[in-house]
């Protein structure tokens, strides 16, 4: 058989194998179009109106260059002008009777808001709370008969996972964009309350509110945050668990707020030589590293050093987990938590307080070096690379605490774990700092054994930090 037709008779049998194989495929590939006809009923547009009030000049700034700018200006001061903001959001309806759930920050100052329905119908809707922790806001319309999404649970959601968003992106209404479950449990900076889902499903300004829907049809996720440095979609996009806006709508609905626990620490995260200079084989909890004086915390003998591994038998993985687990529970009751102090397992139980939204954070105050010091002692550490001076007095009455030594200078192990002049060593080892003596015998102790944490005030916060020791001298 020639060449010629051995090639025919291959490109044959590719023509028939390739048409069964090309329709298997494409059976495999998800069909949305049943969840955008039947659910996307339910996704709503929510635009608002808000007034702004800013100052103009009076003398335009075009005749900046004229010699009678400045008098005329001086004679006509800048004047108050007020204008409407427009923005755009969505949302989805939850009950017939015309409850819609959006992000808090859709709603926003809003002086007035307008629901409009995939059947163009206009409702003036009433603001029934917001949550800006939670980024989750509940509406209401006076309608009855509504379209509802089904709403499903994130728990058991997977990565992976195919997803819908539905919304109205650039104020493109009815708009369907897919993709797959990135991330579950992401933290995001300043957002503490809420375990991002991350999808890299298309999502734009206008779809903040809108939800994310699974392959069943149900709402397992409020489109919220994208992350970009165009302003525009990057392939990351982050929604709230449909099981945390539950929660927090039903608080709303009922109380018009949100209660959440509180137990008055900062933490920070642990990294494996933190971990391994308090005992611990694995990086996994949260590290105390200040405690609020006369706080539920600091009531249950909680102090700085410990590391929380669990709250009422859910584990602690990372510091990110804390606020979300003790945000979770009602204020006034008790939790246990499972601690790792001295290099023991431990158990405290804490009576939770209530967060205030305008309480203040635990440590607010910033430390500065006087010009002048009054002949602080000097303390060096060569071997990881410190030079010292006690605190004075004044020093430690202002800063609030009864021991401290400034770092003045840093080099080599001290430089390398991120300390810097203006430091305050505290503590050492979990332990409460009284002298220099003390941190110059604790160094010489862990000597042979690694990292040891060292606790520090910089600029108001406490946290700790892996010393790796050699000798010191």
């Amino acid at each position: 058989m020639s060449v010629q037709k051995l090639i025919v008779s291959a490109m044959l049998a590719a023509a028939v194998i390739s048409g069964p194989v090309l329709a298997a495929d494409a059976r495999l590939l998800p069909d949305f179009t049943s969840i955008v006809e039947q659910e996307g009923r339910a996704v709503v547009n929510i635009s608002t109106t808000q007034t702004v009030r800013e100052t103009i000049n009076a003398v335009p700034e075009e005749f900046s260059g004229d010699p009678f700018f400045e008098f005329f200006r001086r004679f006509a001061p800048p004047q108050q002008r007020e204008r409407k903001e427009r923005s755009l959001g969505s949302g989805f309806i939850v009950s017939p009777d015309g409850y819609v759930m959006t992000n808090s920050h859709v709603v926003a100052r809003a002086e007035e808001i307008t629901v409009t329905l995939g059947d163009k119908r206009e409702f003036k809707a009433r603001l029934i709370g917001s949550d800006a922790r939670t980024d989750v806001a509940l509406l209401k319309i006076e309608a009855i008969r509504l379209p509802v999404v089904h709403l499903g649970s994130s728990a058991n959601l997977k990565v992976g996972e195919w997803v819908l968003a539905i919304g109205s992106p650039f104020g493109f209404e009815s708009s369907a964009t897919s993709g797959i479950v990135s991330a579950k449990g992401r933290s995001l900076p300043d957002e503490n309350y809420v375990p991002f889902i991350q999808t890299d499903a298309a999502v734009n300004p206008g779809n903040s509110g809108g939800p994310l829907f699974n392959l069943k049809g149900e709402v397992i996720g409020i489109n919220s945050q994208i992350y970009s440095r165009s302003g525009g979609f990057m392939g990351i996009s982050f929604a709230i668990p449909i099981d945390v806006a539950l929660t927090v709508a039903e608080q709303l609905k009922t109380e018009g707020k949100v209660s959440r626990g509180r137990i008055g620490v900062a933490v920070q995260e642990l990294n494996q030589d933190l971990a391994s200079s308090f005992g611990l084989a694995r990086a996994a909890g949260a590290l105390v590293n200040s405690v609020e004086k006369g706080g539920p915390a600091d009531k249950a003998g909680l102090r700085a050093g410990d590391i929380v591994l669990k709250i009422d038998g859910q584990p602690v993985e990372s510091s990110a987990d804390m606020p979300r687990l003790i945000g979770a529970i009602r204020p006034g009751k008790p939790v246990r938590l499972d601690i790792w102090r001295d290099r023991t397992a431990r158990t405290v139980t804490v009576v939770l307080g209530e967060l205030k939204d305008e309480a203040p954070s635990i440590a607010e105050r910033e430390f500065r070096q006087p010009q002048k010091p009054a002949e602080p002692r000097s303390e060096s550490l060569v071997s990881v690379g410190l030079v010292l001076a006690e605190l004075t007095p004044a020093q430690l009455s202002r800063l609030g605490i009864p021991f401290g030594l400034l770092v003045q200078q840093v080099s080599g192990p001290a430089e390398r774990v991120g300390m810097a002049p203006g430091d305050v060593i505290v503590g050492v080892g979990g332990q409460a700092l009284s002298s220099a003596r003390q941190l110059r015998e604790a160094l010489n102790a862990a000597r042979k054994g690694g990292p040891i944490a060292v606790q520090v005030l910089r600029r108001g916060v406490m946290l700790f930090v892996p010393l790796t020791v050699g000798d010191a001298k």
